[in-house]
């Protein structure tokens, strides 16, 4: 005679995970879809309120092509320079050690946070003619600086080149330092070793970083007007422009942010790989 039957060896007892989605708190959906359709209606608005018929002869206009160009050549520029720069500055942070490297770590990421307007009342009080270095570039070479299109580029590589630094020095503390070890174990020079090992590594963080650099130096607005000025053909980029057309032709304004708001969905998409997926 037996006893109760004690449960079959191996039968499993765990419950299946719950389906992600299922069973949401009512008090956290709703403000969540709230925040969404914060964030979605201006642009659908944007969308439905466009001159779709009127499109291609405000965008064909010489004033637009002109802003756009301007644009283009300003923010590439500002992308390379924050590169030449950028890329040693966060080597620096992420592979060596140095008194107050927190304090400096803050301060090249300041520009995130900073009012792009104070940004550039910084740069005129550094770089102006009468500025902290401008003065002394003005008489030694002749050269101004604020309401130029190298203002621009200035301007631009002040807000955008912490995006780069941030994204390359995060790259460089997820690869690992012992492949550069190895190669100057081996003979070659740190710099070799940076060149021929550590850049092929971080390579794609660089492009990410790139790309965003370049993506906010385009849409700089604030830092670009106070420091550089708002001149047609000079200074005049496609915030400024969609800034001017507001108070004069809302159409032509319209016009000008489809384009933005098109040069952003692309940096999202080609970003995609980095920010849209998860594990």
């Amino acid at each position: 005679m037996t006893g109760p039957q004690a449960p079959a060896a191996g039968r499993e007892t765990s419950r299946k995970p719950r389906a992600p989605g299922r069973g949401v708190p009512l008090a956290l959906l709703a403000p969540a879809l709230l925040g969404l359709a914060f964030l979605l209606v201006p642009l659908l608005a944007l969308l439905l309120r466009a001159p779709w018929r009127d499109l291609p002869g405000q965008l064909t206009s010489p004033a637009v092509w002109e802003a756009l160009r301007l644009s283009l050549f300003c923010a590439t520029t500002a992308t390379a320079l924050s590169m030449v720069v950028g890329v040693p500055l966060a080597w620096l942070l992420a592979r060596t050690e140095f008194p107050g490297r927190g304090l400096v770590r803050a301060l090249v990421t300041l520009p995130l946070v900073l009012p792009p307007v104070v940004g550039g009342v910084a740069l005129l009080l550094a770089l102006g003619r009468n500025g902290v270095v401008g003065q002394w570039l003005d008489a030694w070479f002749g050269v101004t600086l604020p309401f130029t299109t190298t203002g621009v580029v200035l301007a631009e590589t002040f807000v955008a080149m912490p995006f780069l630094v941030i994204s390359v020095e995060g790259t460089l503390r997820a690869a690992d330092p012992r492949y550069e070890e190895a190669a100057t174990t081996l003979g070659a020079s740190r710099f070799t070793a940076f060149r021929r090992v550590t850049l092929p590594l971080i390579a794609p963080g660089i492009a990410a970083g790139a790309v965003l650099a370049w993506a906010r130096a385009l849409g700089e607005f604030g830092a670009t007007i106070t420091f550089a000025g708002n001149f047609p053909g000079r200074t005049q980029t496609m915030p400024l422009a969609v800034y001017l057309a507001l108070q004069n032709d809302p159409a032509a304004a319209i016009a000008l942010s489809l384009v933005l708001l098109a040069v952003s969905i692309a940096v999202l998409a080609g970003l995609r790989d980095r920010w849209m997926r998860t594990a």
